[in-house]
C-alpha cells in the first residue's frame, strides 16, 4: 500500500525527466548534429560496423530509436502526479534514470575519450541495467501501460547493451591487439557468442519469461549475423552461430515463459 508523497518523490521525478534530456542531448552530440563527428567514424571507425568481428551491422542500431523513444515515454508517464507515490515506480525511477545518464555519458566517452573508457562505461550501464531488470522481475505490473514502458523498455535497454557491451569490447581489442590475433578472431568469436548464449538464456530464466530482453538481444545477434555473411570482416561461421544463439535464447525464454503461465 502507497503512502504520503514526499519531497523525494517529486525530485525522483524531476531525476528521470533531467536524466532523458541528458541523454537525448548526448544522442544528438554522439550523433555529430552539432559538428561532432557520428559515432561510426570516431576512434578510427572502430565502433562502426565493420570494425570488428562481433560487430551488427548497421541497421541494428535502429533499436535505438525504439529503446529512446520507450525511455521518453516512460519519463513522461511516471512524471504524472498519480506516479509520484508508486511504490514501483520508487524503487525503480533512481535505477532507471541512472541507466539513462551512463547512456549519455558513453555517447560523450566515445566522442571525447577513449575506447576503453567507453568499455567502462558501457560495462557500469550493463551492470546497473542488470541490478534494475532484477528489481523489475521481482515487482508486477499494474497493467499493459506500465509492462510496456517498464518491463518491456527495460527489458530491450538491457538485451540491447549486452550485445552492445560485447561488441564494444571486440572494438576495443581489435584496437589494441597485435596483427597476428586475427587468425584466431573466429574462434574467440564464438566463445564470446557461447557466452552471450548462457547470459541470454540466464536472463530470460531469471525474467520469469520476459521477451523484451530476447527479442533485442536477438535482434542484435541476426543483424550480427547478416555483417558477418555478407559484410566485412566476412565470417560465415560467426553469422551461423549468431542465428543459432538467437534461436536458443528466444526458444529458452518462451519455455520459461510457458512454464511460468
Amino acid at each position: 500500500m502507497s503512502v504520503d508523497a514526499s519531497p523525494r518523490d517529486l525530485l525522483r521525478q524531476i531525476s528521470v525527466v533531467a536524466a532523458t534530456c541528458f541523454m537525448l542531448v548526448a544522442a544528438t552530440v554522439g550523433a555529430g548534429l552539432w559538428g561532432g563527428t557520428p559515432v561510426q567514424e570516431l576512434q578510427d571507425g572502430a565502433l562502426a560496423a565493420d570494425g570488428s568481428y562481433l560487430a551488427p551491422a548497421g541497421p541494428a542500431f535502429s533499436i535505438w530509436s525504439v529503446i529512446y523513444a520507450g525511455l521518453i515515454a516512460y519519463a513522461v508517464w511516471q512524471a504524472l502526479p498519480a506516479r509520484r507515490r508508486d511504490p514501483r515506480q520508487r524503487t525503480l525511477g533512481w535505477g532507471i534514470a541512472l541507466t539513462e545518464v551512463l547512456n549519455g555519458l558513453w555517447l560523450v566517452a566515445a566522442q571525447f575519450t577513449t575506447l576503453l573508457v567507453t568499455v567502462l562505461v558501457i560495462a557500469l550501464l550493463l551492470a546497473v541495467l542488470g541490478v534494475v531488470f532484477r528489481r523489475v522481475v521481482r515487482s508486477s505490473a499494474g497493467g499493459w501501460l506500465e509492462a510496456s514502458l517498464v518491463d518491456g523498455v527495460t527489458g530491450l535497454h538491457l538485451g540491447w547493451v549486452t550485445l552492445a557491451t560485447v561488441a564494444n569490447v571486440s572494438a576495443w581489442l581489435t584496437q589494441i591487439a597485435p596483427a597476428e590475433w586475427e587468425a584466431g578472431a573466429e574462434v574467440w568469436g564464438l566463445v564470446v557468442l557461447v557466452v552471450v548464449a548462457l547470459v541470454g538464456c540466464g536472463i530470460g530464466w531469471i525474467g520469469r519469461g520476459r521477451i523484451a530482453p530476447a527479442l533485442a538481444l536477438a535482434w542484435g545477434l541476426s543483424w550480427l549475423a547478416v555483417g558477418r555473411i555478407g559484410g566485412e570482416p566476412p565470417s560465415v561461421v560467426l553469422g551461423v552461430a549468431a542465428i543459432i544463439v538467437a534461436v536458443l535464447i528466444v526458444a529458452v525464454t518462451a519455455i520459461r515463459r510457458l512454464r511460468t503461465r
